[in-house]
């Protein structure tokens, strides 16, 4: 049986059944929140349980950015946001706010289970290596980056990012390769956001920032010779 625990927040009441139903049977521990504040209640109070949340955009109360928010000052739990919304500013402000992905509704069960999983297993790998970079070491297993020793908080879109450039160290990537392998699935969003990643990512490896190289025209590269 799964240990995860998945909060799906919804005003819709068929929608968090319909979810809850597909998420069961995979086994995953599912709690429900009806509105935004009832979200940051139980939130609150499962932080430490919860693995991943599921946060619908247009909500009573308090939309899903404000709860975004709200979460984002303490924790870096995987949020995945579920909105009928598909302009390309609203995705590029979710990934600004530390959104770690997008489902558009409509959308199929089986895909939003699918995605859940690979969410899972991206940010709870069971991969023991540690793998170093000239003072930028990365645990898999515990998915944390450390430079010289010391950790630094990431996101795990920040996180993936990152380890996407390293372990593709001295090949250049085109911003639509990153996407394609970062972003998973069908992301048709601007490029933009990738540089707005990298600029995050830089700026926190501090001095070992200048390893991740600006490729003109083309993408990014990390190289630490």
């Amino acid at each position: 049986m799964s240990n995860k625990t998945i909060l799906v927040v919804d005003d819709e009441s068929r929608m968090r059944k319909l979810i809850k139903d597909f998420l069961g049977v995979k086994e995953y521990n599912v709690l429900e929140a009806e509105n935004g504040e009832k979200a940051l209640e139980i939130f609150n109070i499962e932080k430490e349980k919860i693995n991943l949340i599921l946060l619908d955009v247009m909500m009573p109360k308090l939309d899903g950015w404000s709860v975004l928010r709200q979460i984002r000052q303490t924790s870096k739990v995987p949020i995945v946001m579920l909105t009928a919304r598909g302009e390309e500013q609203d995705e590029l402000f979710g990934f600004e706010l530390g959104v770690d992905e997008y489902i558009s509704k409509p959308f199929s069960p089986k895909i939003l289970v699918a995605r859940v999983e690979a969410i899972l297993n991206r940010a709870y790998g069971k991969d023991t290596e540690v793998k170093n970079y000239d003072g930028i070491a990365i645990d898999e297993m515990g998915r944390t980056v450390s430079v010289d020793g010391k950790k630094i908080e990431m996101s795990l879109r920040e996180y993936e990012l990152l380890k996407y450039l390293v372990d593709n160290e001295n090949i250049a990537l085109s911003r639509d390769k990153i996407l394609n392998n970062v972003w998973n699935y069908d992301y048709y969003g601007d490029s933009r956001t990738i540089d707005s990643h990298i600029k995050k990512i830089r700026h926190k490896l501090g001095k070992k920032g200048k390893y991740i190289k600006t490729i003109r025209g083309i993408g990014y590269k990390f190289e630490t010779k």
